[in-house]
């Protein structure tokens, strides 16, 4: 059977991609190793397909139609937005594995919505082209959006629980793939509000420290409110952390990188989850 065989979690801020690379600081340079780092991994892992959970941000969709968890079953290509030196273009998507667990999760309780078309944007164009895509053992990357990033969005508990159901459905998948699930998402930031361009750094860590652990508790015990007032808006894309650990139940693993800076809007945060040998 297919199996899920690592995890990550990163950030997916688009100024990281804007700034050329002369003017990089100290800090751009540890953020693009520690991508770098993440996409030597996968390529380590040898991993056939990658899933990458990631948060519309009021573009894909908007309020004629708010899916609460989404997957592209088709042709995926983006990231839409440009940035220097990422290609725009088609993405390889494994659709058939895309398509069974759209199917596996409808006969088990989780009514996916589906994409047939899809272009993406950066949460799940950038790790795809800079993290996956570049291994070639990779086949493809699955698309996955849930509503983290626009109010209404998805349930703490109901985000955890579609990573169970992704690694359900990648177990029930009679063949010898070898599965990477992202989270991709920024933690503390204030989209839009007064606040923007703060971060708290106590909480980033505070969350990071529940990833590394496998202790998805500590992050399902938060409430929004407590989240909105601790890591902003922006933070609500922990959702897509969650999913990711759903994926590796109680599985632990270890903080790659945290930076944050006048570069950025947000706290940024790197970690991998194993699963074990």
């Amino acid at each position: 059977m297919a199996s899920i065989v690592g995890g990550f979690v990163m950030p997916h801020e688009p100024g990281i991609f804007y700034m050329p690379r002369e003017r990089w600081t100290e800090g751009q340079h540890r953020v693009m190793a520690a991508y770098g780092e993440i996409a030597r991994r996968i390529g380590e892992l040898e991993a056939t397909a990658v899933v990458v959970v990631g948060a519309d941000h009021y573009v894909l969709f908007g309020p004629g139609c708010l899916p609460s968890y989404l997957i592209g079953i088709g042709e995926v290509s983006g990231p839409y937005e440009k940035f220097a030196g990422i290609d725009q273009g088609a993405i390889p998507n494994h659709a058939p594995l895309a398509g069974h667990i759209a199917r596996h999760g409808r006969d088990h309780g989780y009514d996916w919505a589906v994409a047939k078309v899809l272009r993406v944007d950066h949460s799940i164009g950038l790790p795809a082209r800079v993290c996956a895509l570049v291994n070639p053992s990779v086949r493809g990357v699955i698309p996955v959006y849930l509503a983290s990033g626009v109010e209404p969005v998805i349930s703490l508990r109901r985000a955890h629980q579609l990573g169970g159901a992704l690694r359900a459905a990648v177990e029930a998948w009679d063949t010898d793939d070898r599965v990477v699930v992202i989270g991709s998402g920024g933690i503390s930031h204030w989209v839009g509000m007064p606040q923007m361009g703060r971060v708290n750094e106590a909480f980033d860590h505070r969350v990071l420290d529940c990833v590394a652990r496998g202790d998805s508790h500590g992050l399902l015990e938060m409430s929004d409110a407590e989240i909105l007032e601790q890591g902003g808006n922006g933070a609500f894309e922990i959702r897509n952390f969650l999913c990711m650990m759903g994926a590796l139940p109680g599985r632990t693993g270890r903080v790659l990188c945290y930076e944050h800076g006048e570069e950025w809007v947000t706290g940024l945060g790197f970690a991998e989850v194993l699963e074990p040998a």
